[in-house]
This record gives structure tokens, C-alpha cells and sequence, in this order.
């Protein structure tokens, strides 16, 4: 061959390849990396002088490997789910401005009150700028009982079978598929999967929701996308948090953009009905029977709609139910909503009644979850809050009283369809000497396991 036809041969070589790269960029990370190897050995053994039919032949294999990725991401693209949104939830307003930032931004801080929409309508968003193509969108929860909801009601948005193209996994239950766009889980779910996958390379955007609850977990998923963001350029990040100082998660990811979204509310009516001394942490009967005449004030105005009254403990709960059930109200139902209620009870509380729901919960019902159609909320103002007990070398969880943020979700509870009345059961004096913000869960805890846990995911200095 002369020395003409050499070079020919090489240019042509040289653009193939170029246009196999670039082919290469187009088709599913998942595909990607071995099909960049593969390409690569080829390229090797150009230099050597095997059979050069053998030669022919892998490259037609691999071509054809290629063009089998190349239709496994268009088909992906053909059944990605049509994006769906309901009407009058307040983050529509924002859809153009988060999508916009979604292409230009890595990680996107998004605030609003409970109830704009923030959770159902994020990962559709998402969805709609042309992300879970690449790798699925996560969105992450801080409770199993939220986890399963949105999933559902996201599925249900998008008029698809849950646990196919949208799932959710908690602990012991996985509902997702292989070829899913979107995944709700808990974050102890994702901490598990980033010890096995610490790129996390099955996701191409993750979703942190709720994260102004300072979780240890929530603290942790930070840390690791904090690291992680360097190896992931590809990744997209959205932090979600109520109105409470969302620049601490900006500053965090070098100032990314925050879009402030407004909350649907009505006016909320709140009332301040201090139950009696008995009402602390050594004598439950009085939160109990203050709730309790709550309710049969409510009742006496013939008020309609749904009531919700947050309760500290389950045992809380079931004493609650079973006196209002022996009240035998009439056109009311009575159900307990609380974290470890078997999944069948825990939905029944969004499915629509005739009736009105009575619906005595835990604070599972502050944030994530909307339960529809609640008109009245009766807070008794306590919840069990996990703390380290360095006398005894213990985690406790005693019950004590809420920060008047968590006060404000409440309340937040009962304004969203039409204007609400909020039973507050302690004075409010007392409301306005509590914190503003319950501490992060970080100061609370043991911090042995803290440091162990920060040594094995390699987070940087202690």
C-alpha cells in the first residue's frame, strides 16, 4: 500500500472513530463504559497483524452492539410517560424558571410552605426538562409512610401503574422497575445503595425532600452529594425546604440558586385552648382530654370537614380513637395515622369519604404528607423527639414540645382548600417562648456513631 493510501486510510480511521464516539455520548451510561472499552481494544489491535477478517468481524459485533444500545435509548425516550399536571397548585407558577435552571444549574434549592406542590410535581418537572432519560429520578423521604403516598399520587398524575414507571422502595417493601423514571424512597434507602454505588450512577437527578428537618440521615445524603458533585457533573441535585433558612443548603453547594415558591393557603383561625397542668410529659390524660373536648367543641358548632389532631404517641392515638369511636359522631369516620399502622390502614386516610375523617395522627402528618380535605387541626403541641442521654449512654425518645416552626406546619395543615381553624392546646404564651427550629437531629444524637458513620462514607475531617 503507498504511503497515500496509508494516510487515507488513517483519516478515515480517525473519523470513524470520532463518529463512534459520538455515537457512544448519545446511548445510556449504563451502556456507555463498555461500549468506550470495547472501542478502545479495537483501536489496540489495529497495531498488531491478526487475521484481518477476525478483525472485520469484531468490528461488525461491535457495531451492532451499538446499534442495539442506540435503540434501547430510543425506546427509552418513546416511553417516557406524557408529563401531566394538575390545576391550582401554586410551584405551576414556577414551572418555566425551575425547568430554565434545571439546564443550567447542578444543584437548584427549591422553598415554599407544605402544600404548593413541592413533592408530587418536582420529579414530573424533571421529567418534562428531559432528566430520567440517562439514569432515574430519585427523590428521597424522611418517612416510609410519605415514600409510599407520593408514588402513588405521582403515578396516579401521570395515568400509569404504580411500581412500574414510578415506584417507591422502603425498607422491606420494593415496588420500582428496572425501567422506571422515578423513584420515591426513604433516605436510609439511599445511604444503603451509595455504600455499594458511591457514585450512584443508577440516578442521573436526586431529589432531597424535606431537608429542613436536619435529619442525621438527610445531614449525611449532603455530605455525600457535597463530595460527590466533583465525579458527577452530570448529576443534578434538588434540595427542597420549607421557608425556614434556605440559604444554609445554598451556601452549602457554593451559593446554587434558590426559587421561592408560594404557598395555597387560606386565612387559618387559630385558637388557644391550654389543656390542663396535667399536660406534661409525666401525665398524658391531659392533652388527651383536652383534644377530646376540642373535638366535641368542633362537633357542637356543626362544623363540616375533616379534623386532624396531632398526638405525641401511638398509645396516644389508640386511647384518642377508641373514645371518639364510642362517641358515635355522626357522618364521621375515626382513623390512626402513625408510622408503623400496616400500609392498607395508613392509605385509607386518602381515599375520598363521604364521611368526615376524624384523623388522629403523629407528626407524620406535619410535612411531606397533604392529607386532603382537612378544615380543622387540633395540635396538642408534642411530639417524641429523639435526644442522647450521656448519663446513661442512651438514645431516648421522650415526648416534649415542638419548635413553633413545627407549630406553623401544623397549623399549615387545615388552610388548603378552603379557610381552616387550628385548635392550639397551650396558651400563647407558651408558643411564643419555644425555639424557633427544633435543633438538627446531629446535636441530638449519639456522636460515636456519628464519627463511625462520617469515617466509613470518608466525608473528610471530623
Amino acid at each position: 500500500m503507498s504511503g497515500r493510501a496509508i494516510a487515507i486510510a488513517m483519516k478515515l480511521a480517525r473519523h470513524k472513530r470520532k463518529a463512534m464516539l459520538h455515537r457512544i455520548g448519545n446511548v445510556l451510561p449504563a451502556d456507555r463504559d463498555g461500549l468506550l472499552r470495547e472501542l478502545n481494544r479495537l483501536d489496540i489491535q489495529k497495531g498488531k497483524k491478526p487475521e484481518s477478517s477476525l478483525i472485520a468481524e469484531k468490528w461488525r459485533s461491535f457495531e451492532e452492539r451499538l446499534v442495539r444500545a442506540e435503540k434501547k435509548k430510543g425506546l427509552r425516550l418513546k416511553q417516557r410517560p406524557a408529563v401531566i399536571y394538575p390545576e391550582g397548585l401554586p410551584i405551576l407558577e414556577k414551572r418555566a424558571e425551575i425547568i430554565e435552571a434545571l439546564h443550567r444549574h447542578q444543584v437548584l434549592v427549591i422553598t415554599g410552605e407544605t402544600g404548593s406542590g413541592k413533592t408530587t410535581q418536582l420529579p414530573k418537572m424533571c421529567l418534562e426538562a428531559g432528566l430520567g432519560i440517562d439514569g432515574i429520578i430519585g427523590c428521597t423521604q424522611p418517612r416510609r409512610i410519605a415514600a409510599v403516598s407520593i408514588a402513588r399520587r405521582i403515578a396516579e398524575e401521570l395515568g400509569v401503574e404504580p411500581g412500574q414507571s414510578v415506584g417507591h422502595k422502603i425498607r422491606f417493601e420494593d415496588r420500582t422497575n428496572r425501567h422506571g423514571y422515578i423513584k420515591i424512597m426513604t433516605d436510609g434507602i439511599l445511604i444503603m445503595e451509595a455504600q455499594s454505588d458511591p457514585l450512584l450512577r443508577r440516578y442521573d437527578t436526586l431529589i432531597i425532600d424535606e431537608a429542613h428537618e436536619r435529619s442525621v440521615n438527610i445531614d449525611f445524603i449532603l455530605g455525600i452529594l457535597k463530595n460527590l458533585i466533583k465525579d458527577r457533573m452530570d448529576l443534578r441535585i434538588i434540595i427542597t425546604s420549607a421557608t425556614i433558612e434556605p440559604g444554609t443548603f445554598s451556601r452549602a453547594f457554593d451559593n446554587a440558586p434558590i426559587i421561592e415558591v408560594s404557598g395555597r393557603s387560606w386565612p387559618v383561625e387559630v385558637r388557644y385552648r391550654p389543656a390542663s397542668p396535667a399536660c406534661d410529659e409525666e401525665g398524658p390524660e391531659g392533652y388527651v382530654e383536652a383534644a377530646l373536648a376540642a373535638v366535641e367543641e368542633l362537633k357542637k358548632e356543626r362544623r363540616r370537614g375533616h379534623i386532624l389532631i396531632f398526638m405525641p404517641t401511638e398509645q396516644d392515638i389508640r386511647d384518642t380513637c377508641k373514645v371518639l369511636s364510642g362517641r358515635n359522631y355522626r357522618d364521621s369516620l375515626v382513623m390512626p395515622l402513625y408510622g408503623r399502622l400496616p400500609s392498607g390502614y395508613q392509605q385509607r386516610v386518602f381515599k375520598s369519604t363521604r364521611e368526615d375523617k376524624i384523623i388522629v395522627s403523629t407528626n407524620v402528618a406535619e410535612t411531606s404528607l397533604t392529607v386532603p380535605g382537612i378544615r380543622y387541626v387540633i395540635d396538642t403541641g408534642l411530639a417524641r423527639i429523639s435526644e442522647y442521654r450521656p448519663h446513661t449512654r442512651t438514645m431516648g425518645l421522650p415526648v416534649k414540645a415542638v419548635s413553633r416552626s413545627s407549630a406553623i406546619q401544623r397549623a399549615g395543615r387545615c388552610g388548603r382548600v378552603e379557610s381552616g381553624v387550628c385548635i392550639r392546646l397551650y396558651s400563647e404564651e407558651e408558643y411564643e417562648s419555644r425555639p424557633l427550629h427544633t435543633p438538627p437531629e446531629i446535636l441530638r444524637t449519639n456522636l460515636a456513631e456519628v464519627i463511625i458513620r462520617m469515617m466509613h462514607r470518608k466525608l473528610g475531617h471530623i
